[in-house]
């Protein structure tokens, strides 16, 4: 069966696909859990992730296919607006929500790769970036993507989204991205707010720090097992090198960033 390619991704660049008005992805080790937490928010009404369809004779994930854009590096403006950011912190506040009361089926496992080395009661997305969220006119309206989820704490949830779709990042290393002229601190902000976080939000500062250090040591593991498309990407944002000063630059401006939130 003949399909269109999917852009984006790293780990399965190439294999998803669009089928029709199906999704075809890779299945992993923790595929039996993920179709669970899929179903049981799309159940509470929230219908910001993709519906889960079971899985083809080749064994891959089958979920309905999103209607919208999706921004791909370099990311093009309308990705990059406020009205983009806050939509996106405003749509992982409802699927937290939309988390609440969610058992997952006996014998199943999460993936722990990126998830809160804290752990906590809430799932957590773990990789909300601009290439796993669907926007239309410029809102965030779904979810992608959600190979990493786990249980973790929803604040740490949002400092991942703050550091990938800030993004919190050396200037120099964000325009690679196509990202110019961004002013993290008040877009921290409007992270925190679009939320809904309450007040006395200096542990967000932290967990952004937790989040850049987990990131960091999750493409070097990949790396050093030689994945060819991590270490491209490693090799073309500037290998070690990129993480470490992303580590430096946000531990010089801490200050700032808690003087933003308040």
């Amino acid at each position: 069966m003949t399909g269109e390619v999917l852009p984006g991704g790293i780990g399965n660049a190439g294999q998803v696909m669009r089928i029709g008005g199906e999704v075809r992805r890779p299945a992993g080790p923790h595929a039996d859990s993920i179709p669970a937490l899929l179903r049981h928010v799309r159940a509470t009404g929230f219908d910001g992730v993709p519906e889960p369809l079971g899985f083809d004779a080749e064994g891959r994930e089958r979920l309905r296919f999103i209607e919208g854009d999706v921004a791909y590096p370099p990311f093009p403006a309308w990705a990059q607006t406020d009205e983009a950011l806050a939509s996106t912190a405003a749509l992982l506040r409802r699927f937290h929500d939309a988390t609440a009361g969610f058992v997952a089926p006996s014998g199943t496992t999460w993936n722990t790769e990126l998830a809160d080395p804290r752990g906590g009661p809430v799932l957590c997305h773990n990789a909300v970036c601009p290439e796993n969220v669907v926007y239309r006119d410029g809102r965030a309206v779904a979810l992608l993507d959600f190979e990493f989820a786990a249980p973790g704490r929803a604040i740490y949830d949002v400092g991942v989204l703050a550091r990938m779709c800030v993004p919190l990042d050396v200037a120099e290393d964000a325009a690679r991205n196509n990202y110019r002229d961004v002013d993290p601190q008040r877009r921290l902000r409007l992270v925190a707010d679009a939320y809904g976080l309450p007040p006395g939000r200096g542990p967000l500062v932290d967990v952004v720090g937790e989040t850049i250090a987990t990131g960091g040591e999750f493409v070097r593991r990949r790396v050093e097992r030689g994945e060819p498309a991590f270490v491209k990407m490693w090799n073309d944002m500037g290998g070690a090198g990129r993480y470490e000063r992303r580590r430096a630059w946000f531990e010089r401006h801490r200050a700032e960033f808690l003087d933003a939130l308040g």
